[in-house]
């Protein structure tokens, strides 16, 4: 199978990759702004790691936002 370029694509498959790519821009800036706004008491482990995990897309934002923080 082929790569295919963004040529290739339907217009329905473009659309899908921009809406999905703009949730997880905004999935992970939520989950960054959440953390830095947290004490270090509000949040499940080691808020250091927590920083990094962000990055492993797109698990990393939604373990934190589920995992990650806890109730007050």
């Amino acid at each position: 199978m082929a790569k295919k370029s963004w040529a290739d694509l339907t217009t329905t498959q473009r659309t899908a990759v921009v809406v999905l790519g703009a949730a997880e821009v905004a999935l992970s800036a939520w989950a960054a702004k959440d953390l830095r706004s947290r004490t270090a008491a509000e949040v499940r482990g080691p808020r250091a790691l927590w920083g990094p995990a962000l990055l492993v897309q797109p698990f990393g934002p939604l373990a934190y936002l589920v995992l990650g923080r806890r109730r007050a």
